[in-house]
């Protein structure tokens, strides 16, 4: 690697290379930090992460109901979800149908119920 130092009062104040060799290291760079990203991310699996399923993104993303997607994701009845949740059957069918909406109280306990954070639910 051809490298000029420019110095001022002694000092290395700039380096100065080839354009290539500048592409170069640039490349590297961003090569590093996607191979960090993706040892960072498999690391996180390894601890049981959980990911996404993508048919639980499209339903939602296509207007289902989230509380319903993860219930039905979690292969869980509405009367269990309810019962794990603490409220009723009903009221959890008027929650997934949008004719209601939860305290945040109620749906903190179903995320909780459904593994998920608040804010995947609302």
């Amino acid at each position: 690697m051809t490298v000029q130092v420019i110095r001022r009062d002694g000092q290395p104040e700039w380096a100065v290379l080839p354009y290539a060799e500048y592409e170069a290291l640039v490349e590297a760079t961003e090569m590093l930090a996607d191979m960090r990203t993706y040892d960072e991310a498999k690391a996180r699996l390894a601890d049981g992460e959980e990911t996404v399923p993508a048919e639980v993104t499209f339903a939602i993303l296509d207007g289902a109901n989230p509380i319903a997607v993860w219930r039905k994701h979690r292969k869980l009845s509405q009367q269990q979800l309810a019962a794990e949740a603490g409220i009723s059957k009903a009221y959890l069918s008027q929650l997934e149908a949008g004719k209601r909406s939860g305290t945040t109280a109620v749906l903190a306990r179903l995320a909780r119920a459904l593994q998920v954070d608040l804010d995947t639910l609302t």
